[in-house]
């Protein structure tokens, strides 16, 4: 007889694991470049694909069949067998199953801007049809690390560890995206096309990460459940709270100011580490492992980008890698029943530390071999050109990601036709001398352009000063840019940017009857404040003007007199 409430638990569980990978695909999207955004969707939708049929042909039977040995479960092709508890088979089949897509998905940050999508897919296929699954029959499937007690309650190493290994090999025989270093081996900082989307993800991860760990005791029947439930709950937020709130403190000091990507790569590194021990730490214990995965992430991901010159655009290695692995051995130091610093001894300590080296040794191999082979055979990396035109065009043929910035192709011989139908023929002159030019002006002074680069903050004051001075047209546009000094000092995951491109205004105005010097005193005056960053004055000679309206040109063509 199957508990109603168990299976509508662990049913919730699913779907909220599930829509992980909408996080996941926002935060990599966010912090990488526009023109790979499509590209990144696309590869987060078929590693759960792929994943979910070669996890329901083979994987679920290696993980959960009978123990072979230990190693390995008998598979079970298309799982025929009965895996029912409180819950039906098929409601524990598909909970494993968004579980293994989350492990797959975790590649795609660390890879992404420079990975062909085919080679990806096979990446997906062969990850959750054997090395996800052999790991996790270890821990989860009776496997020997369960039998020597070896606890990762819902999957810092079984799940986030094994993505972050493999990432890490991943990215390392792919290679660093072009620009990443410099002549002498610096990182360059390449930044995210949006934190507000990378945002979302994180937001979208700590929700669903209630499911991930709550939902992981697949019951919802009795007191000591609830209790585990609620106790699991909270302990899975305070670590993500501390680990965010200790990686802005680090980053505040370490960098000048509070680094938001970094901060929010904190939150998902304590939600990562608490993942293995959610269920045997006290609140305190799990704030502590909150803490211990900031620093984790802040030192970890500059370790990967400086020292070991591992290009990782989302720091998925330093979040699942390492921060899984830390916070698995930490259960062994934390937990309440066992744990070395409860008069516990070394013991749980040691099966800990045997299973983080484990699955890692694991993993570090079977995907080194995976890896090199598709290298080898249908090629890990695109070209070159493909590179810095985007994945998105080259891969997928799509022009943009977003819809506003769709470059529009017109088919000549259409709108050539078109043009002659809606607009008159306009007859010009053969030569130049039979083109009647107006005089610049209507009492010899020049027309001149001016492009004034201000800040934003400036603009109301320019405006206005330009007002009393008689100049009321102008042409306002908002842009990014620095001067010589590169903009102000600035770093974006800890490496300082060589261009920190500023949002400017800048002021096109063209000028006959007002002078010029008049122009350039009005606006020193108020735009004027000592300090870098002021801006520039640009002065054009103008050839003529012309109205479009009237046809006036020249002196008549900037005066409002023919209404």
């Amino acid at each position: 007889m199957y508990s109603s409430i168990d299976t509508v638990w662990v049913l919730l569980g699913a779907l909220l694991v599930f829509f992980m990978q909408a996080g996941f695909a926002m935060v990599e999207a966010g912090f990488t470049r526009a023109k790979n955004s499509g590209n990144i969707i696309m590869k987060n939708l078929m590693d759960f694909s792929l994943g979910t049929l070669v996890f329901w042909v083979l994987g679920f039977g290696l993980m959960f069949g009978t123990s072979i040995g230990g190693f390995i479960g008998v598979p079970d092709f298309f799982v025929r067998g009965d895996y029912s508890g409180t819950y039906p088979t098929m409601a524990f089949l598909i909970f494993q199953t968004v579980f293994c897509a989350t492990a797959a998905t975790i590649v795609s940050g660390a890879m992404a801007e420079r990975t062909k999508f085919s080679s990806y897919c096979i990446y997906s296929v062969l990850i959750s049809a054997v090395i996800y699954p052999i790991s996790g029959h270890w821990i989860w499937g009776g496997g020997w690390l369960s039998q020597l007690g070896f606890h990762d309650f819902a999957g810092s190493t079984a799940v986030h560890m094994v993505g972050g290994v493999a990432a890490f090999i991943g990215a390392k025989i792919l290679g660093p995206r072009i620009g990443k270093y410099g002549p002498d081996g610096k990182p360059k900082a390449i930044l995210g096309h949006s934190l507000t989307l990378g945002a979302l993800g994180v937001f979208i991860l700590w929700f669903c990460w209630f499911g991930f760990n709550g939902c992981s005791t697949i019951s919802a029947t009795g007191d000591e459940t609830l209790v585990a439930m609620s106790t699991i709950f909270i302990t899975t937020n305070l670590a993500a709270a501390a680990a965010a709130t200790c990686t802005m403190a680090i980053t505040w000091i370490r960098y000048k100011k509070p680094d938001v990507s970094m901060t929010l790569n904190g939150a998902l590194g304590g939600l990562v580490a608490i993942t293995a021990g959610c269920d045997m730490v006290s609140p305190v214990g799990a704030v502590i492992i909150g803490v211990i995965a900031s620093f984790v992430i802040v030192f970890g991901i500059e370790f990967v980008d400086k020292i070991l010159k591992i290009d990782d655009p989302v720091g998925a290695i330093g979040v699942h890698g390492m921060c899984g692995a830390v916070g698995t051995i930490l259960t062994g130091c934390l937990a309440l029943d066992g744990g070395l610093f409860y008069g516990g001894g070394f013991s749980f300590l040691g099966v800990q530390i045997l299973g983080v080296v484990s699955v890692m040794a694991w993993v570090a191999v079977t995907m080194t071999i995976i890896f090199l082979v598709i290298k080898h055979t249908v090629g890990l990396r695109v070209s070159k050109e493909e590179e810095i035109a985007g994945l998105d065009i080259e891969e997928h043929g799509l022009a943009s990601s977003y819809a506003d910035f769709m470059p529009i192709h017109f088919n000549s011989v259409a709108s050539t036709e078109a043009a002659t139908t809606l607009v008159p023929p306009v007859v010009i002159s053969s030569t130049a001398s039979d083109r009647t030019v107006a005089p610049q002006s209507h009492d010899g002074a020049k027309i001149t352009k001016l492009v004034i680069l201000m800040n934003q903050s400036k603009f109301e004051a320019f405006k206005s000063a330009m007002n009393q001075i008689g100049v009321t047209g102008m042409t306002v546009t908002q842009v990014l840019g620095c001067g010589m000094q590169k903009g102000s000092s600035e770093y974006y995951r800890g490496i300082p940017l060589e261009f920190n491109l500023l949002p400017k205004v800048k002021v096109e105005v063209v000028v006959c009857k007002v002078p010029v010097q008049t122009v350039i005193d009005a606006a020193k005056a108020v735009l004027h404040t000592g300090a870098i960053g002021d801006g520039k004055i640009f002065i054009y000679p103008v050839e003529n003007a012309v109205k479009i309206r009237t046809g006036e040109e020249g002196y008549d063509a900037l005066q409002d007199i023919s209404l």
